[in-house]
């Protein structure tokens, strides 16, 4: 019987200095067990696979005289990889990179049974294994050590020795605990290697769920997300939408720079087939996930569309992949798919659960853009439907009006109105509705149509204001409401102003001086009926009134005197110049950007003349 060759004599001297036993006192079987130790110390030391498979088929695998040595891991419950290879033929390694569990082979056996598996000699092996007869070209044994802690099986050692071989008990217990140290070496770095990945996800997870609450925009957020998940997750992530029925390329990250415009290349020239069999359309069309925990030149060959379409996707290097749907509330919003090429590594189970996940806390961002996009739209639509689409032009009298909404989904409660009375008079309004949304919207389209209603009975402010008192009582409308309406009269400059709990007109002088003009205190129209009063004030040709709503005056943290002192500043503009252009700056300047509020401002200029004149505003 053939025995362990042992390692060369420069290592058996500094084995036997190592433990203080002179050489000549020392066997070939004591200097095997000093070498052993020195494996296991480094199996033990490894802080990943790959140092755990290196150190097996080169520092074991000369110990124990092995001329061929392999380590074969699953993958998966059905598939082996070569891990790691060290001597035999140069197509071992392109012909066994991956192969199935169930095959007919020295590993499978020894996996399944979960004992070792010897077989001395070129016969035995070949009349086991008749399909490996161009693999063991000469005489030679064989030998495959399953790994496996706790009955888990992880893989399986291959050693190859030249001639007729069967090791003893020594032997092979000697090798059962090579292999033993090297399953719990394994084990123990996957398990690192694990919780590692754990913790990469979570916090991708929660970078990517800030990315996503971040902006309604989710074609950006999409992109953003996308170029987070490279190379955390993938070395290629790419984003579909579907839109119009289609799949749509949203988002291209790679995690070489030189790559993204190839897969730009590979999406652009070969876009998805609706009908494919697989990919990114059938989960599309399906809504249920894909996971290729290898993708091999096979797969390659078979879904390129012709010889270039291959040359890219070779390029690209794929090597493993996930795709999973954007799906939310039943619907199918796109895919996202992750790839995993130059590094190497494959998804498994848990990478699919995690994609999963983030798919669908993607969805909910898309929706959310939706829905935020369409109530928008329909918020500005209603908006414009209850505000004027322009304002009264009559002589002498110059009016401009600006609206600047909060920027919200929501309709905002502001309004206003300008309307021609007989003689010459103009009847302006503005109000502001309490709350905001459908309601608001309601209330103030109401009130706009009663004012108008009312102001055709009578124009008087105090007749207005009691007839809308009337209506907020025999309706119950719960919406409280400040208003002021003012009746300019051209033949005297004449201003009559009634107010219901809104802030006072400023006047904007000629000389660029700027006042209140006093109203009396008032309750918001809703509270209660009251005795409505109303001021009368002349403005002199050249002057301008200005009406408007809090979101002009009103800051956090600040008094509301500070705020109409500001606008009041600020008003000196409406001297002069044209009219609607100082308006918009007074808006711009006064306005709190901060705060979620509409803000709405009508000015009334009464004209130095009624005809023409070098500056028709003035």
């Amino acid at each position: 019987m053939n025995t362990f060759t042992g390692p060369p004599a420069g290592r058996r001297d500094r084995g036997a200095e190592a433990v203080g036993v002179p050489r000549a006192g020392r066997t070939r079987s004591d200097d095997r067990l000093v070498e052993l130790a020195r494996v296991i110390a480094e199996l033990a030391a490894a802080r990943d696979s790959d140092s755990v498979v290196d150190t097996v088929v080169t520092r074991a695998a000369a110990v124990v005289g092995s001329s061929v040595a392999t380590v074969s891991l699953l993958v998966d419950d059905e598939t082996f990889a070569l891990a790691a290879i060290r001597g035999g033929r140069a197509d071992t390694r392109a012909r066994w990179s991956t192969y199935p569990v169930a095959a007919a082979t020295p590993a499978g056996d020894a996996l399944r049974s979960g004992m070792p598996l010897a077989l001395a000699g070129r016969d035995a092996i070949l009349a086991r294994y008749p399909d490996l007869a161009g693999q063991v070209p000469d005489e030679r044994s064989l030998l495959c050590l399953p790994l496996q802690v706790a009955e888990r099986p992880l893989g399986v050692i291959g050693l190859v020795f030249p001639g007729v071989r069967t090791p003893d008990g020594q032997e092979l217990e000697f090798l059962t605990v090579l292999a033993d140290t090297c399953a719990q070496a394994l084990d123990r770095v996957a398990a690192i290697a694990e919780a590692r990945e754990a913790s990469t996800r979570l916090s991708f997870l929660a970078d990517a769920s800030a990315e996503l609450a971040s902006d309604l925009d989710y074609r950006a957020t999409l992109t953003n997300v996308a170029r987070l998940a490279v190379p955390a997750l993938a070395d290629w992530c790419a984003v579909h939408i579907v839109e119009d029925g289609r799949l749509h390329a949203l988002a291209v990250a790679h995690v070489d720079p030189a790559k993204i415009s190839l897969a730009r290349q590979l999406q652009e020239r070969y876009p998805p087939d609706p009908d494919a069999p697989a990919g990114s359309p059938k989960v599309a069309r399906t809504g249920v996930s894909e996971l290729y925990a290898e993708i091999t030149d096979d797969v390659l060959v078979a879904s390129a569309r012709d010889e270039e379409h291959l040359r890219i996707m070779r390029a690209l290097q794929l090597r493993s992949a996930l795709v999973v749907p954007l799906t939310h509330q039943g619907r199918v919003l796109g895919t996202i798919t992750l790839i995993h090429a130059e590094s190497g590594r494959r998804y498994g189970k848990q990478d699919l659960s995690m994609a999963e996940d983030l798919a669908r806390r993607a969805a909910v961002a898309i929706d959310n853009a939706h829905l935020h996009t369409e109530t928008r739209d329909a918020a500005a639509l209603l908006q414009q439907a209850v505000l004027p689409e322009h304002t009264v032009e009559l002589p002498g009298w110059k009016l401009a009006a600006h609206y600047s909404p909060a920027g919200r989904t929501q309709v905002g409660g502001d309004f206003y109105d300008t309307v021609a009375l007989p003689g010459g008079r103009i009847g302006v309004v503005v109000g502001d509705v309490m709350g905001r949304g459908v309601a608001a919207a309601a209330a103030m389209a109401q009130i706009r149509a009663a004012v108008r209603a009312y102001v055709a009975l009578d124009p008087d402010p105090r007749e207005v204001l009691r007839r809308l008192d009337t209506m907020f009582a025999a309706y119950d409308i719960p919406q409280l409401v400040t208003l002021v309406y003012v009746v300019a009269d051209p033949r005297d400059g004449r201003l009559t102003i009634g107010s219901a709990g809104h802030l006072p007109p400023l006047r904007a002088r000629s000389d660029g001086t700027v006042d209140v003009i006093e109203v009396p205190p008032s309750l918001p129209l809703g509270v209660e009926p009251t005795e409505r009063v109303a001021v009368e004030c002349v403005l002199e040709p050249g002057e301008t009134v200005l009406l408007y709503t809090d979101g002009l005056v009103e800051r956090r943290g600040e008094d509301i005197d500070v705020g109409l002192t500001r606008l009041a500043q600020e008003a000196t503009a409406l001297a002069s110049g044209a009219l609607s252009t100082a308006l918009a700056a007074l808006l711009l300047a006064t306005r709190d950007e901060d705060r979620d509020d509409d803000a709405t401002a009508v000015a009334v200029r009464r004209l130095r003349s009624a005809g023409g004149g070098s500056n028709p505003e003035r």
